[in-house]
């Protein structure tokens, strides 16, 4: 499943075609994906004006010029390709195969049109209409912990919010009431380069008056960095994964331990090796060597 730099990816890609577009139409080629689409989704989103793009967490924000916002997820398999009408050149390898094209925006900007396709094979993607003023009120953020990319998270923050805690650093950095957007592949890879077992307890790392110790400082600037290379690198193209204009994202390139099980550990002079555990039943990659 995409994580939060590859959506930020398909963000910053999307942007330039979109922002300041009218929606001249809306074109569904199903009823549902996950979930069943919007009531009259098409009446509502045509003819009106595409503010800008956001995200929040893992999920692609598309705000109109009338308070209302797509609220859209990639799920397992989603993406979109931007395709101009007037070459009718598909950019996006992958997505090809045309009866997975299941939600197509059709834009109006600078007096050329153009189509934004959302094509998912597996479905497990979706799309809601909110409004944006109540964006907070929104199920899925109601309950969402800071961006990792933002001042709100800081060391003193994830103090708060490890102290006492005997739960594994690996589950409590998952947890998206923490901090959100954070995922699977960029925990492990914080957490090696931060030198923090996915197994000790996130408690751990918070001193007795509940201030950080040097350890969650590290995390902390380890979470930051991570996402923000990640990001540079146009994301992970893992499994279904790539970018809007159909390039792969190359931070898989950089993995330290993530998907290295059996292979020597990156840090200079550790001489360990990458070991795969299971955590509340999905893979964690960490050196037990380096990583204490």
């Amino acid at each position: 499943m995409p994580e939060l730099p590859e959506v930020e990816t398909v963000r910053r890609g999307l942007a330039p075609a979109m922002e300041g577009a009218f929606i001249t139409r809306l074109e569904l080629n199903r009823p549902d994906l996950r979930f069943p689409l919007p009531e009259n989704f098409a009446s509502a989103v045509e003819g009106r004006r595409i503010v800008s793009l956001g995200r929040r967490a893992k999920y692609l924000l598309i705000d109109l010029d009338d308070d209302l916002t797509v609220i859209s997820h990639l799920g397992m398999s989603g993406s979109f390709r931007i395709e101009d009408d007037t070459v009718g050149e598909f950019h996006h390898p992958r997505s090809k195969n045309a009866k997975h094209d299941h939600v197509v925006f059709h834009l109006q900007r600078e007096a050329a049109p153009r189509r934004i396709i959302y094509n998912d094979p597996r479905r497990f993607g979706f799309m809601h209409l909110w409004k944006r003023s109540e964006l907070d009120l929104y199920p899925a953020f109601a309950e969402l912990g800071p961006e990792p990319t933002g001042n709100a998270l800081d060391a003193d923050y994830l103090a708060g919010r490890f102290s006492g805690k005997n739960q594994p650093l690996k589950g409590a950095l998952l947890d998206q009431t923490v901090v959100a957007g954070l995922g699977n592949i960029y925990v492990c890879e914080a957490l090696w380069r931060s030198h923090l077992s996915p197994k000790r307890a996130a408690g751990s790392i918070v001193t007795k008056t509940g201030r950080p110790k040097k350890e969650l400082a590290l995390l902390h600037t380890a979470i930051r960095e991570v996402i923000a290379d990640a990001i540079a690198a146009g994301g992970s193209s893992l499994r279904d994964h790539i970018q809007t204009d159909g390039s792969l994202g190359y931070f898989q390139h950089s993995f330290s331990v993530y998907d290295r099980e059996g292979k020597p550990c990156r840090t200079p002079g550790c001489g360990g090796t990458v070991a795969r555990i299971t955590q509340a039943g999905r893979s964690t990659f960490y050196c037990p060597a380096c990583q204490k």
